[in-house]
């Protein structure tokens, strides 16, 4: 019953701390088990599935908004966060029964005018995340990205464009910190790319792309456990990795 009135306040009550027509949405990803994962929410009401989203304080940077509802979804902070879209179809958000059948709410509530939402995508060790739903959902969690079921308004849309954007900056910006355990294989790596992109790559020629841009460090350790001969753990290189961030690499998938 309290979490129903929160819900219902920040509806009725929403326009007095948050921008008008502006909205957050937030594309997730986790790695696990050599799937990658989207974290998702549940609406309240309609039980449909939807992308972590939220609106923008009226005395918020667009980019703190974003980090904020991050943390608020995943309980997580300092994580790689890149805006890839905006997204303005007039058409993009049909609001109806979910939001009208709350007490007190009409078709002049702010909430049912047209929203502009910003794109961002997040890369998270899937670990670490604690999912949180928001006061509008009921359960937050972890899908595979090839069982997506089907999310509201443009959603599944705003889902591929994310992926798109990602698999495109792999030719220049590194990924796996975000993603992987500190310590990890080559194969490991290489599997994370590969599922990213979802086609096979070469193994020789990532290896040996991969230790050509300086951002790994090769332990002494090996990984032990595995039926075959033991393969080296290696990390990421902090200072050399935020560098390849900032500057860009040209790694050729």
């Amino acid at each position: 019953m309290e979490r129903d009135k929160e819900s219902k306040d920040f509806l009725l009550k929403g326009d007095q701390t948050y921008l008008s027509h502006i909205s957050v949405d937030s594309v997730i990803f986790g790695f696990h088990e050599d799937q990658l994962k989207v974290l998702l929410l549940k609406w309240k009401g309609s039980g449909q599935w939807c992308l972590p989203g939220g609106f923008v304080m009226k005395d918020e940077h667009l980019d703190d908004s974003a980090i904020r509802i991050l943390k608020e979804r995943t309980n997580m902070e300092s994580i790689y966060l890149k805006q890839f879209q905006v997204f303005g179809d007039p058409q993009r958000e049909r609001k109806k029964n979910e939001f009208l059948n709350l007490q007190g709410l009409t078709k002049n509530s702010w909430i049912m005018q047209r929203f502009i939402t910003v794109g961002y995508y997040a890369l998270v060790e899937f670990s670490k995340v604690t999912p949180e739903p928001d006061v509008l959902s009921v359960e937050c969690k972890w899908w595979d990205i090839h069982k997506i079921p089907k999310l509201i308004y443009d959603h599944n849309s705003i889902l591929a464009t994310a992926l798109d954007s990602l698999r495109r900056s792999l030719n220049d910006y590194p990924v796996g910190y975000n993603l992987l355990p500190e310590k990890f294989t080559m194969p490991e790596l290489q599997t994370l790319y590969e599922t990213i992109l979802d086609k096979a790559i070469d193994r020789r020629n990532f290896q040996k792309k991969m230790l050509a841009l300086g951002i790994l460090e090769r332990l002494k350790e090996r990984k032990t456990g595995g039926a075959h001969k033991a393969p080296f753990l290696y990390r990421f290189d902090k200072k050399k990795y935020e560098k390849a961030m900032k500057q860009g690499l040209k790694f050729g998938f």
